[in-house]
This record gives structure tokens, sequence and C-alpha cells, in this order.
């Protein structure tokens, strides 16, 4: 036993995962601390605001990857040793994704000034698309495919580095909430704007016209994988905007505080989801004798880490509330309480996504999350004016387990497949 913990310790998985979640790292705990200090200077009401214009710029980011983190990894894992392929993919994913860049700022700024929800905060909701801006310069979705982990990491630490610096600089009063998203989108322009330059570099890529026909294909190729994501990124964060349209920002800001300390964890979860998808793809492929074996074992470790945790948060939910200056700590500590089986769930589906979409499962994955994103948003509006910030967390949970459902039985329909009994 103990021969095979120094195995795993010692082995290139661990020491790349080490590295990659030394640079994630950054991601989970600048929110952390810096929610505490926009909070005591902006306040709860102010701080709901900047939640529900991130929310939207995140939604908005699914446009801008157009699948990417997805279709875009295994195309560039499957690829990885062709140089000539992979700049046809990359550069077509460049030039096409531009296309839906210019597309998404044109019809959000018309938004912007049209709509009486988005006219009320119109400078906030502006400086918010440079995170989409942002978002169009980061390839992370290549460096995953050809392994370079050691450059996403740096680019996190960097991005999040001017993060920080950006928000403590520029807020320093009431009326500055509206630079907390600027300072965010600041940071992802220059840092992922670097690391595209360097991809150039290092790759030895060359500038060179891409057809109509090549960006056609992508769009069209892409779209079904796209429009899911763009379902997945409304059930993660149309929560806070509900909150906010149907109650207030004051409720807005109560219901981020305590998800941002889940997303914390959902987070961590993700990336892990995005350092080892890569990883369950190629087994797929090149080793399916061994590939249901490390799917299990990397799995079943990671969702009894994040059981472990979220006992840690359960027994400690009111020291951690009292933390972020929250002014009515008893009630969020209860909404932390319920909020903890989020992140246990979460683990246990994403798990069950690598296999979805490893074996290309795609219009399954489509339906599912199509379903369960509707049904989490009419759980949502039922339950929000009946139980109130409650409600928002009983309706993420039976979402969560619905999808469970949903997996298991799209892999376990085919017998021949991964959770078939072995023959």
């Amino acid at each position: 036993m103990k021969q095979k913990i120094y195995n795993i310790l010692k082995s290139d998985f661990f020491k790349k995962f080490s590295i990659y979640g030394f640079g994630q790292f950054f991601n989970l705990v600048t929110p952390l601390l810096l929610i505490p200090y926009i909070v005591k200077v902006c306040g709860e009401e102010n701080f709901g605001k900047v939640s529900v214009a991130l929310a939207i710029s995140f939604v908005l980011i699914v446009f801008i990857d157009y699948g990417s983190e997805l279709v875009g990894v295994r195309d560039i894992t499957i690829n990885r040793n062709d140089k000539k392929e992979l700049q046809r993919i990359f550069l077509t994913n460049l030039v096409s994704r531009f296309l839906v860049l210019i597309l998404v700022l044109v019809v959000s700024l018309v938004l912007i000034f049209c709509l009486p929800f988005l006219q009320s905060e119109t400078i906030l909701f502006a400086l918010s698309l440079l995170i989409i801006l942002g978002q169009y310069l980061n390839q992370s979705w290549f460096l995953q495919g050809v392994d370079n982990i050691n450059w996403i990491s740096i680019s996190n630490i960097i991005s999040k580095i001017i993060y920080v610096i950006g928000v403590l600089v520029l807020v320093v009063k009431k009326e500055d909430y509206i630079y907390v998203n600027f300072s965010f989108g600041l940071g992802t322009i220059i840092s992922n704007g670097i690391f595209t330059y360097l991809i150039f570099k290092k790759y030895d890529f060359k500038f060179e016209k891409i057809s109509k026909r090549e960006i056609k294909d992508f769009l069209k190729r892409d779209f079904k994988m796209f429009s899911s994501q763009i379902f997945v990124a409304i059930q993660l964060y149309s929560p806070v905007v509900l909150v906010s349209f149907f109650g207030n920002n004051f409720m807005a800001g109560q219901y981020r505080i305590v998800e941002q300390i889940i997303v914390t964890f959902k987070t961590y979860i993700f990336l892990f989801f995005n350092f080892t998808y890569p990883r369950v793809c190629n087994d797929i492929n090149n080793n399916p004798s061994k590939a249901k074996r490390n799917w299990l074992i990397i799995n079943t470790v990671n969702v009894l880490f994040i059981v472990f945790l979220m006992l840690i948060l359960y027994f400690n939910s009111e020291l951690i509330v009292t933390f972020f200056n929250a002014t009515t700590v008893f009630d969020l500590s209860n909404l932390l309480k319920i909020a903890i089986f989020i992140p246990i769930l979460l683990a246990i589906s994403i798990s069950l996504k690598q296999l979805v979409l490893g074996y290309n499962f795609q219009k399954q994955y489509v339906l599912i999350t199509t379903v369960s994103v509707i049904i989490s948003l009419i759980l949502i509006v039922l339950f929000l004016p009946i139980y109130k910030l409650q409600g928002v967390f009983y309706s993420l949970i039976i979402t969560e387990v619905i999808v469970i459902i949903f997996y298991l039985f799209c892999i376990r329909k085919r017998p021949n497949h991964f959770l078939a009994k072995d023959v």
C-alpha cells in the first residue's frame, strides 16, 4: 500500500496536477479574500449588483468559448503530435470565436442601453464586458490539450494578482463597486493576451487565411455542444439574477456570499474535470482496458475529498459566514448548511459527465443539460417566493440529483460501455 501511494506521489500525473492545482489555488482564494473587503466598503446591496453583472458576463463567456473547453480540448488532445493540424485547429478556433465576440459585444451594448433592468447600472454592465474580451484571449483549452499545465497556472496567477491590485486601488468608497468587474476583466485581458502571444511563438504558428467554409464548419459542428453549455451557464449563474429580479439586490448579495463559499469548491470540481477530462478521453481512445479502473480511482478519491471538506464546512458554518462581514450571520449560516450538499452531488455528476462526453454521447448530453436547466429555473421561480433564499438552494440540490440520474441512465443503457458489467 505504501509503495502504491509512493508511486502515485512520484507519478507524472500527480506532479502535473500539483502544478495545476497551485495555479488554480489563486482562482479559489482570490474571491474569498476580496469579498469581505468589497462587502465592507460597498455594502451587501452593491455587492449584489456586482454579482448580477458578473453572472451575466459569465453566461456571455459561453458564447465566446463556443464549446472549446470540451470539443476543442478533445481535438487538440487527439492531434497533439501533428503540428500542421494543431495550427489549423487553433487558427480556425481563434477566427471563428472572434466573429462571435464582435456579435456578442454589439448585442450586449444594445441591450445595456435599452433594457430597464440593465439601464439602471449602465457603467457597471458596460465595464463588465471586459471580462468576455479577456475570455476570448483565454487559450487554456489549447494548453490543456497539449498538456502545457505550467502556462495555465502562471496565467491564472498573473490575472488574479492584477485583479486584487485593481480592487484594492480603485474600490475605496461605496460608489466604487463599478470597478470590481473592471479589475477582473483587466487582469484576464493582460494575462491571457500574453499567453496567446506565447503560444504563437512556442508552437511556431503562422497566420494564414481561414476559409469561410472552415469557419462555417466550425460554427456548425460545435453548435450543439455550445448550446448545451449555454444551458449549463444559465443553470450556474441565473439564480443570483433571478434573486435580484424577483427579490432585491440586498438578497442577491446575501445569496452571493453563501454561493461564493460553495463556488470555491465547485470551482475546484470544474478544474478537476478540466484537468482529468483529457486523460479520460485519452484512456478511452488508447487504453480502454484500463480506462474504467483509472476513472473510478480518480473520481472516488475526489468525491470522498469533497465530502470531507463539506463536513468541515458544516460544523464551522457560522464562523465562516462571519468572515464575510455579513449582517445576518445566523440566517446565512443555516443557508450554508443546506448548500453543502451541492458540491457533493456536483462531484458525482461531473465524474459521470466525463464518461458521457468521453464516449461522444453528445446528443444525450445536450438533452440532459437542456431538460435539467429548464427544471432548475422552474423550481427556482416556484420556490423563491415561498422559501426565500432556502428555496433557491433546494432547487439546485434537486436539479443536481436529476442530472445524476439522467447521466447514469445514459451510460447504463448501452451494455457494452463503461459502467456495464464486465463480460
